[in-house]
């Protein structure tokens, strides 16, 4: 087992262990390999993708899976799938970054990402040797596009609450299944397809179902907003035929399935999510350094500087935390293939364990994209609003992302959610930390360490407001006990607290790791960006904090948790207008998101 194995945080530990530098991954530990698959992806793009985007939005027939085929020829359908089944084996850190490099690609983007993960990951980690035999080769090239059926008319968020039937033939030899799919990628030409039903009414079950299924129809495709260019149709089942050896996983265990893939699409959508950032990045800068008013270009004014850098910095903070912890999913699926599971196993077992981050990954991702595009269009003032420019498509096709792999209100729910049952089962201790900080808010306060290295103050910073979250989250629990789960509004602040700081702490990670690498000169512009986000999340956590206290607690408990919430949010004044300024000018004298 590698060092960073061993040292590798628990999902959810971060909270409450403090994490060293050396022990994280970031893009700057890239090997040459994964370099090289990088610029293949961005090569892509260029080539193959960017220059039809006009006719892909359009829906020219053929067009998309003419697509996903010559991705396929370059083995970027199958990174992350075994060799034994045609694939190219890659690790999770590599499968993610395709993802990135392969987000700015629009509406391709979305059908590649749905082809590679819920359109084949089902098969090919709950399928039985047939179905993986059957199914994985051609779904690995391309020859078989996929996609995957779980939304209703009448069920979103609330999957389990489907309606689609399934009832054994009389004979035995087939499910008969009824019911209506909506907004379902890829739907208009995928051949396979895993759908959710409910076998004799209760049972949530998944079934392989092939196009050409008796009984099996779509519908037309559906107009949108955005990602014009990605198949969504209905899917409508009338005693459509699946054979009995087509079911996927157990009887009745289909929400097993469902719910693990949602947790590694949740990453792989914040690694796209990114990379189109970048592209709309790019797009903005570029066109502020070439639109002229007052005789010189809108780059030069301070009001254009601010948006550029704060577009640069979450990004470059979403990328931090992603590749921490798509990292540490690599690193466990390693442990548990040591340990003999299968590699089926080992993979699922790693992204539940980081569900959590997961899912504030999500969360952020979607957000920093929507942030940046929005941004975008205010750099191009009234030629942002026209289809003649590309950044408005970048806007319309952003907005979907923060309702794709569960809305970003359910995954903020559902990330306090799974803090405080691993805490209840024992997996994670909060309760000595979170009582460490009661104790703490009746001492006097530190007023300094001593300690003047380099980060000092931002580490301090950080633990301090990990603590904010402890006190919080602790004081609720107790105060509202099993109401919890209906303060939604609270568990929303305590949720943006934790994505906050689990942001802040990764990016800050990365910098130390760079300055000790290359030093503090050397790394001056990436240290601007840490602490000007940093200055930023105190703030951010203290205003959710004092909205969570302030919505529970009364009278003295009240005030003694609010000057905790002043205590642990405290920052040193900062320049963040000067650092700003710093991190766009290098963007701006390098035409392009360059960090």
């Amino acid at each position: 087992m590698s060092t960073a194995t061993a040292t590798a945080l628990k999902g959810g530990e971060w909270l409450i262990r403090e994490s060293q530098p050396d022990n994280i991954f970031t893009p700057e530990d890239y090997n040459e390999e994964q370099k090289m698959i990088s610029e293949m992806c961005t090569s892509f793009l260029q080539n193959e993708v960017l220059p039809l985007i006009e006719r892909i939005d359009k829906l020219e027939p053929g067009l998309m899976p003419s697509l996903l085929d010559k991705a396929g020829e370059q083995g970027l359908l199958s990174a992350s799938i075994p060799e034994e089944y045609g694939g190219l084996g890659k690790d999770f850190v590599t499968s993610t970054m395709i993802n990135e490099g392969l987000g700015g690609g629009f509406s391709f983007s979305v059908a590649l990402a749905a082809h590679t993960g819920i359109g084949t990951l089902p098969i090919l980690y709950f399928g039985t040797p047939e179905q993986k035999a059957k199914y994985i080769p051609k779904l690995a090239t391309g020859e078989w596009k996929g996609s995957y059926g779980l939304t209703e008319p009448n069920s979103g968020s609330d999957a389990l609450s489907a309606k689609t039937s399934a009832k054994l033939s009389a004979d035995g030899k087939y499910y008969l299944l009824n019911g209506q799919k909506c907004w379902i990628t890829n739907g208009g030409f995928a051949d396979v397809f895993t759908v959710f039903a409910k076998v004799d009414g209760d049972k949530f079950t998944a079934f392989i179902v092939d196009r050409g299924t008796e009984g099996f129809t779509q519908g037309q495709e559906e107009h949108k907003m955005g990602i014009k260019g990605s198949s969504t149709v209905q899917l409508y089942f009338q005693d459509a035929k699946v054979p009995v050896e087509n079911v996927l996983g157990e009887v009745g265990k289909g929400h097993i399935i469902a719910f693990n893939i949602l947790n590694i699409g949740r990453l792989k959508l914040c690694a796209a999510a990114l990379g189109g950032a970048k592209g709309a990045a790019d797009i903005s800068i570029q066109y502020a350094n070439t639109r002229e008013q007052f005789k010189q270009p809108i780059s030069n004014f301070g009001a254009m500087k601010h948006k550029i850098a704060e577009m640069a910095i979450r990004m470059w903070v979403a990328e931090s935390a992603l590749y921490r912890t798509a990292k540490w999913v690599d690193e466990k699926e390693q442990e548990l293939l040591q340990s003999g599971k299968p590699f089926n196993e080992a993979l699922l077992g790693a992204a539940e364990e980081y569900a959590i981050e997961c899912a504030m990954l999500k969360v952020f991702g979607s957000e920093a994209l929507d942030f940046v595009v929005d941004e975008g269009v205010q750099i191009h003032g009234g030629n942002g609003f026209s289809a003649e420019y590309i950044i408005s498509r970048a806007y319309r096709d952003s907005r979907i992302n923060r309702i794709f792999e569960g809305t970003n209100e359910i995954n903020r729910l559902l990330t306090v959610d799974m803090v405080l049952k691993r805490a209840m089962k024992g997996k994670l201790d909060l309760m000595g930390p979170a009582m460490a900080v009661q104790k703490e808010l009746l001492s006097i306060p530190d007023f300094g360490s001593g300690d003047d290295t380099l980060f000092s103050k931002e580490v301090k910073l950080i633990a301090n407001m990990k603590k904010a979250i402890l006190m919080v989250a602790g004081a609720a629990v107790q105060k509202l006990m099993m109401k919890i789960e209906s303060e939604q509004e609270i568990l929303m602040n305590v949720a943006d607290m934790a994505i906050n700081v689990f942001h802040a702490e990764s990016a800050l990670l990365r910098v130390m790791k760079m300055a000790e690498a290359r030093g503090e000169a050397a790394t001056s512009l990436y240290i601007d960006i840490a602490r000007a986000y940093l200055y930023d999340t105190a703030d951010r956590v203290s205003k959710s904090g004092r909205d969570a206290i302030n919505a529970f607690a009364e009278g003295d408990e009240q005030r003694m948790m609010l000057l905790g919430i002043k205590r642990f949010t405290k920052a040193e004044p900062y320049n963040a207008k000067e650092a700003r300024r710093r991190i766009a000018e290098k963007l701006i004298a390098d035409n392009k998101y360059s960090l």
